[in-house]
């Protein structure tokens, strides 16, 4: 029966109706600037603090720039479509909503489970990075030696993580207002510092350094073969994805982990004063200022050092000796310089790890009002926050960022983050077709060229993420399945509602300026 079992979905009409639910209503505070300071928030972090000189070095050369520009436009196009989605269904939860409203029950599920391998992997992964400049930062105050980690017991312990994470988590308790302002503060200083590397940098550039521009393709190594190397690579009997075609390619599929965060906004369009309008000005407006910042960056970098000076080396203990911005300039002597980076990093990945958690909370939240997860996580408290599942969310990512490493987790981010993008780029093309009566505040352009250009451009960058990646992302989708028929398909509640129902869907209320006879 239509509208029934795995494809049951839940209408716009009854998503919208269950935010005045008042056990799990959620305070309407947030303005269009509030959101923009989310999204550069999260972006300006991770990415170009640390992705920018080892893709450089690793992958793509001076045309990391251009792997930049070619995973911003991707980012655009699937922005395009948040920014349609979200004016029309502004409610919690970001693209797991939205498939619900059209792909139906499972799949909403399947996207609700990826996103938690976006937001809160990333969480963790980006955690670490803080911990590792909270120990360099540590260093100058107190002395080379200091260290955010302990082994006890055969296991490593970083408390440097776990201190960030639970005062964060303590943060986004005490409301989303609060959250915003200390998202405020701390970007105006890491954006100050990106601004710095730009100009400080212009003057230690030399032209010989963007040449060549796109090297020439080379062996691969260890870590360049097999299920190290692109899936594009491989699938067209590529040796390696080290610089040349391939190495630009899968640059750009990195990279693209720096530009993750602006579809966070989304999740919090049930905040928002006006959602209709201030979410599409707040991802645009993310996304536009991040973008020019980032290839400001990549430019200045390449230009301030040979780019085989940035690639990974191995330290005296075996691990890893990954390049960041301030490698570059020490390269140049200008030693007080990185350490200024270092603190601005610090200060950027702090506000990273708080929205990435925001944003895994609402998820949360959106799916335990509908009962695919346990309905306490959805219960506010008298802050108007879902307390419940921020202090679950919190406890989760504090264990994963304490006591996991952070390898590969890049990458296993940008594949959970391309087919969220993916699904919410189809399901425009299709609420467009089944609900063409809704009022939509931002309409997407072209319909459905924009939206199949973005289905495309994701399909690519995915393609040239590595086997291995691709291999784990299948592995961690097959769990979500498992979980999904054992736990969340039971307890339902459109399900339950439609069984009461006697197999028919509720009908709820119309939208407000929606013609209910249509």
């Amino acid at each position: 029966m239509p509208g029934t079992g795995l494809w049951r979905t839940k209408s716009v009409e009854q998503s919208i109706a269950d935010t005045d639910d008042p056990d799990t209503k959620l305070r309407r505070n947030l303005s269009a600037w509030d959101l923009t300071v989310f999204g550069v928030a999260v972006v300006i972090g991770a990415g170009i603090f640390t992705l920018t000189a080892r893709t450089a070095g690793d992958l793509a050369g001076p045309s990391v720039s251009v792997a930049f520009v070619l995973a911003a436009i991707a980012c655009a196009l699937a922005a395009l479509c948040y920014a349609e989605f979200a004016s029309t269904v502004p409610v919690a939860g970001s693209a797991y909503t939205f498939s619900y409203a059209t792909f139906g029950e499972f799949m909403a599920w399947i996207i609700g489970w990826d996103l938690v391998l976006e937001l809160a992997v990333g969480a963790a992964a980006v955690s670490k990075g803080w911990s590792v400049y909270l120990e360099t930062v540590l260093g100058y105050i107190f002395g080379e030696g200091t260290r955010t980690t302990f082994d006890i017991g055969g296991m490593t312990v970083d408390w440097g993580a776990l201190i960030l994470v639970l005062a964060l988590a303590t943060v986004l308790t005490l409301g989303t207002k609060l959250s915003s302002r200390v998202s405020m503060v701390i970007t105006g200083i890491k954006v100050a510092v990106v601004l710095f590397v730009v100009v400080l940098g212009f003057f230690y550039i030399k032209g010989s350094n963007y040449t060549p521009f796109v090297p020439p393709s080379q062996p691969a190594g260890e870590s360049g073969s097999g299920v190290e190397q692109s899936l594009f690579s491989a699938l067209l009997g590529g040796e390696g994805s080290s610089f040349g075609a391939f190495g630009l390619l899968a640059g750009a599929s990195l990279v693209f982990f720096a530009f993750i965060g602006f579809d966070i906004v989304a999740t919090t369009a049930e905040e928002t004063k006006n959602p209709q309008k201030s979410v599409p000005r707040g991802i645009f407006g993310s996304l536009g200022i991040v973008t020019v910042l980032y290839v400001a960056v990549s430019l200045v970098i390449v230009g301030m050092v040979n780019y085989t000076e940035l690639s990974t080396g191995t330290k005296a203990d075996g691990s890893p000796d990954r390049k960041t911005l301030a490698s570059a300039f020490s390269a140049n002597g200008v030693d007080w310089a990185a350490n200024i980076i270092s603190i601005g990093a610090l200060a950027g990945l702090t506000t990273v790890v708080m929205v990435l958690m925001l944003g895994q909370i609402r998820v949360i939240y959106a799916m335990s009002r509908d009962g695919l997860m346990p309905r306490p996580l959805a219960k506010t408290g008298s802050r108007g926050t879902p307390k419940n599942a921020t202090m679950v969310v919190g406890l989760l990512v504090a264990v994963a960022a304490t006591f996991f490493p952070a390898d590969k987790l890049e990458e296993m981010v940008n594949v959970g983050t391309l087919f969220a993008f993916i699904l919410v780029s189809a399901g425009v093309i299709v609420l467009r077709r089944t609900r063409p009566d809704l009022p939509r505040a931002f309409r997407v352009p072209w319909v459905p060229v924009i939206p199949i250009a973005a289905i495309i451009a994701c399909l690519w960058l995915m393609l040239n993420l590595t086997v291995l990646t691709w291999l784990r992302f299948l592995a961690w989708m097959a769990l979500g399945v498992v979980v999904y028929f054992v736990y969340s398909r039971r307890h339902s509640l459109l399900g339950k509602q439609i069984k009461e129902n006697g197999g028919a869907t509720p009908s709820p209320l119309p939208v407000d300026g929606a013609d209910p006879k249509k």
